[in-house]
């Protein structure tokens, strides 16, 4: 497990479109899956402690994000022969267990966590109405052992764009495994 670090925030950088299948049967896009006031993209995957760490509270917050007009959306983009706890199936029992409130998709050929510049996971890409960049941040203090008392870091992020279209100027990179990038042969 390779620990990477986020880069900073390139403030209006606009999404990537995507047509990625879910594990509910449905593929998704920006525009199936955006809120009212923006769109919250995640980049996990099932076998990551730095996720396993927080996947409660990716949860709890990305529910509460909703009564903000702000939806989200996670992608499992790690080549699941190497990690076969990242598989397609393993994404569906993981969404079902945590009972996700967005959907969870499978970028099988990577080429989205690449236009997205995902470096690791989890990696969260926090988009305005209008779908540009206004947060590349963590979720929390937390990593991979809880902090009493935590900010909500990305919570508070996400209603700050909801309500002014802007994320803040100052953000602590997220921190994770890396993405596992399929050999090339």
């Amino acid at each position: 497990m390779a620990r990477t670090e986020t880069p900073v925030c390139e403030f209006g950088l606009p999404a990537p479109d995507f047509a990625l299948p879910g594990v509910d049967g449905q593929t998704w896009s920006l525009s199936k899956v955006r809120g009212e006031h923006g769109l919250l993209v995640m980049f996990i995957c099932n076998h990551c402690p730095y996720v396993q760490a927080v996947l409660d509270r990716i949860v709890r917050d990305a529910r509460e994000q909703q009564d903000y007009g702000i939806n989200s959306i996670a992608i499992m983009s790690n080549d699941p022969a190497d990690y076969p706890e990242d598989s397609f199936a393993n994404m569906k029992r993981v969404a079902q267990q945590w009972q996700f409130p967005f959907p969870y998709v499978f970028d099988e050929t990577q080429e989205v966590a690449r236009a997205y510049g995902a470096v690791c996971t989890p990696d969260f890409f926090g988009y305005n109405a209008e779908l540009k960049l206004q947060y590349r941040g963590r979720l929390d203090a937390s990593r991979k052992d809880p902090v009493p008392g935590a900010t909500r870091e990305l919570f508070e992020a996400m209603k700050m764009v909801a309500d002014t279209g802007c994320g803040p100027k100052d953000q602590i990179p997220s921190m994770g495994c890396s993405i596992k990038w399929r050999k090339v042969t």
